[in-house]
């Protein structure tokens, strides 16, 4: 199997050294290796979400796994199969998208898809547009418990309802930058794209969305300050399947699998028109907790 050369775009999150790791790491467990894919370069610059203390940390990580850092755009680019944009601050994604999207190379995305509906919309019709083989989402709903929990209920959910982390965000929608997570989740579980409606209540520990898909599906979406695990369950009438994922569990390996599988020219494990759904729903959640009333969906 010939090894792919990724390059990572960003270094502003955590995930751009624990990534990295399974994929270089000499002292990664074997049963978490992703072989096959190596990370060769890194496109270092400065966010609203960073400092240089910690990106100096994180450029000599990845030095010692033999990745390049460099502040060139064009030399960490210049030599890979694959390009990973690592970028916490979501309100970039549009600007380094819009440099990537024209390459011809396979992008993974990391979440969420952009600050805001507009940029969402802008980058995936520069996808359209350029061809660009895309997909972008969160770790969490690759977890296999994820599918046992829907083939356990066997029939068509009607009801999902899931919990977890409503962490802060040093800039910008925290709704948006980390409920991405359990939002995400609920739209693994509740299945086929159709909302319509959110109307989201702030609580003391957090937010708690509810989503009204146009066939008569229910989501519900509880962001808690203070929970760093996710779960829920799914039901149809009388039947329901539980859920429970916890924050330890190696779920990075789970998304690594489907980012291997896409680089060599597998399908995109999740559209773009289903990630955009979801970064309108979480749009629409944080416009109804500044309103109090139920806000549509924005539609692609």
């Amino acid at each position: 199997m010939q090894e792919l050369k990724v390059a990572v775009v960003g270094l502003d999150t955590s995930h751009c050294v624990e990534l990295p790791r399974l994929m270089n790491s000499p002292e990664c467990k074997p049963e978490l290796k992703i072989s096959g894919l190596k990370v060769v370069a890194c496109n270092r610059f400065m966010t609203r979400f960073t400092n240089n203390e910690v990106l100096n940390k994180r450029q000599a990580q990845l030095e010692e796994w033999g990745i390049k850092v460099t502040e060139s755009f064009d030399e960490a680019i210049a030599d890979c199969d694959a390009i990973m944009m690592e970028i916490n601050d979501p309100a970039m994604h549009l600007e380094y998208f819009e440099k990537l999207a024209g390459l011809g190379k396979p992008i993974f995305l990391d979440k969420p898809l952009a600050e805001s509906v507009a940029d969402g919309r802008k980058i995936v019709e520069l996808a359209r547009k350029h061809g660009t083989r895309v997909w972008s989402g969160s770790s969490i709903p690759f977890n296999p418990k994820v599918c046992q929990c829907i083939n356990n209920l066997l029939d068509e959910p009607l009801i999902a309802h899931t919990f977890g982390p409503m962490g802060q965000a040093p800039a910008g929608s925290s709704l948006i930058w980390y409920g991405v997570h359990t939002f995400e989740l609920m739209q693994r579980l509740i299945g086929p794209c159709g909302a319509k409606t959110v109307h989201a209540v702030p609580t003391p520990i957090g937010v708690v969305s509810t989503v009204v898909y146009a066939d008569g599906r229910v989501g519900i979406v509880e962001c808690q300050k203070g929970c760093w695990c996710y779960g829920g369950r799914i039901q149809h009438n009388d039947n329901a399947s539980l859920l429970h994922i916890l924050s330890s569990e190696p779920n990075y390996y789970y998304m690594m699998r489907q980012i291997r599988s896409f680089f060599r020219g597998g399908e995109a494990p999740i559209t773009m028109e289903r990630t955009f759904e979801g970064l309108a729903i979480m749009n629409a959640a944080e416009e109804s907790v500044k309103t109090g009333k139920p806000v549509e969906v924005e539609q692609l």
